[in-house]
């Protein structure tokens, strides 16, 4: 898959909430290039920061050329990039990774919790119908609902202190969900924990699952294996930037 380095311009930048942000930049030969699951490496040019920061692809609009993330406020780097204004140029790697979401036909359940549905909408705009499932702490959180709207065919909610949705975390929705659908196959990202029940329940299920991998990435193209782990069934030592982020469930947990 090809690879570019392309200094782009920031032609939106917008706080969702105070700690979450989307930013949109003119990057055509990323968006032109990209496929649902891959992420790109990310820097403000002169900033304190010297390695880059890696973000999941939210949307590639090839028309437009430009490629949208989602991202959360947590350190120096983010705390840099949300002080960046439209018209400010910011170094963008990408598109990385070659492990991808599989878009094959097929009624498809995608589950997340906070910034992992980021890459969750680029897919669901690649598939026909799938069925969303939103999970966070509180309803301040499940904002992301209005990104899948437009694609998904039903959304489901949880929160954990039962202020929207079902009361509980994402894998207790599950029963409700496989009773009033027929899932295919479920795409996952979100916290670990999450991911992991999530999986071993679509196990007990017989249903496909595949989830997209966070770690931390020194380098994002796989020379500097600092972001390594061994595939459960095969033993295959895996890169999570270079041969993934997404990777069957079974071989992760």
């Amino acid at each position: 898959m090809k690879q570019f380095l392309e200094d782009a311009k920031i032609v939106i930048h917008e706080a969702i909430i105070p700690t979450v942000w989307r930013m949109v930049f003119y990057a055509p030969q990323i968006a032109g290039a990209a496929r649902p699951g891959q992420f790109v490496n990310v820097q403000k040019t002169g900033g304190q920061t010297f390695l880059r920061r890696p973000f999941g692809i939210v949307d590639a609009d090839t028309a437009a050329g430009t490629v949208t993330i989602i991202y959360r406020v947590v350190g120096v780097g983010t705390r840099e990039m949300a002080g960046m204004q439209c018209g400010d140029i910011i170094s963008v790697e990408g598109p990385l990774g070659k492990g991808t979401f599989t878009t094959a036909p097929g009624r498809v359940l995608l589950a997340g919790g906070g910034v992992g549905l980021a890459p969750l909408i680029f897919l669901a705009k690649q598939l026909k119908d799938p069925i969303v499932l939103v999970a966070g702490k509180t309803a301040s959180e499940t904002f992301w609902t209005t990104f899948f709207e437009s694609y998904a065919h039903t959304i489901y909610v949880t929160t954990d202190d039962g202020s929207r949705g079902q009361k509980g975390v994402a894998v207790q929705a599950l029963p409700v969900i496989l009773r009033e659908n027929q899932i295919d196959r479920i795409s996952v990202c979100g916290p670990t924990v999450m991911m992991r029940t999530i999986a071993d329940a679509a196990a007990s299920y017989g249903i496909a699952c595949e989830v997209s991998m966070e770690k931390r990435m020194a380098c994002g193209i796989g020379v500097c294996l600092g972001c390594t782990f061994e595939g459960k069934r095969s033993g295959k030592r895996y890169k999570v930037c270079s041969d993934g982020p997404v990777f069957p469930a079974r071989e992760v947990f």
